[in-house]
């Protein structure tokens, strides 16, 4: 699991660096769209997506007026439809990506998605040709400024718990997919509200490439991630020391 912990953290650590830019906001407001219209409520106690969404929206700060907005007009009858679609494809370098979209337009996605990828040199696959490369993990995490780490662990464990690392004052949780409400609700137990709650696609294995054929691959990344109608995007590169260099 080792490289899924350094897979989480990196994510993590970019996740908060997202959440600097306006962009994270809209991302949010997707979320919160779909989880009240998905389960028909915008009641946190009675619809699971929803509670999550809304603690990734308190875990990049937005404000409590913000999130009780977006939860009215999803509610609202005709209000703004999203649907979530993904791409597979390749960067650069052999790179898999699989991108995940939440949109009101379809067309406009899908152009956006293979413009990019032919601009930047990749290549958009068909549905399922890079899908295999990945496996689907829960990431929780967690303040443990006021916790004891050690009896949490074994509390977590027994709710399923792969992986736990800590950094600092926070512990990142990986959890396997069907294990991701049982993770939620042992955290619902214990009073905790994690400052985040996602499900990703962790890579089965990585690539190693050359650092000027890395930021070629990465600048590909970094184009879908910009647009406004992606929501996540996961690959297959070994994020290196010497690359993690180059983007610091």
């Amino acid at each position: 699991m080792s490289g899924h912990n350094k897979w989480s953290k990196i994510k993590h650590k970019k996740g908060a660096q997202d959440a600097k830019r306006s962009k994270a906001f809209s991302k949010i407001i997707k979320e919160i769209t779909v989880a009240v219209k998905e389960g028909a409520s915008g009641d946190v106690d009675f619809n699971p997506r929803l509670r999550v969404a809304v603690a990734n929206a308190k875990g990049v700060n937005m404000p409590k007026d913000n999130i009780e907005r977006a939860i009215k007009k999803a509610l609202e009858s005709g209000g703004e439809a999203f649907h979530e679609l993904t791409y597979e494809g390749y960067a650069p370098g052999g790179i898999a990506v699989f991108v995940e979209c939440t949109t009101d337009n379809l067309n406009r996605t899908v152009a956006n998605v293979r413009a990019i990828f032919n601009k930047r040199g990749g290549n958009l696959g068909k549905n399922g040709s890079v899908e295999f490369l990945f496996e689907r993990k829960g990431i929780f995490t967690v303040d443990i400024s006021e916790l004891d780490p050690e009896e949490l662990e074994l509390d977590l464990i027994d709710a399923g718990a792969e992986d736990i690392e800590i950094e600092e004052n926070e512990m990142i949780i990986t959890v396997d997919f069907p294990d991701f409400g049982n993770m939620q609700q042992k955290l619902d137990e214990l009073k905790i509200e994690p400052k985040s709650a996602t499900i990703e696609r962790l890579p089965l294995n990585t690539t190693t490439l050359p650092v000027d054929q890395a930021m070629k691959a990465l600048k590909l990344v970094d184009a879908l991630e910009e647009d406004d109608d992606v929501q996540a995007v996961y690959h297959t590169l070994e994020l290196t020391d010497e690359i993690m260099e180059q983007l610091s």
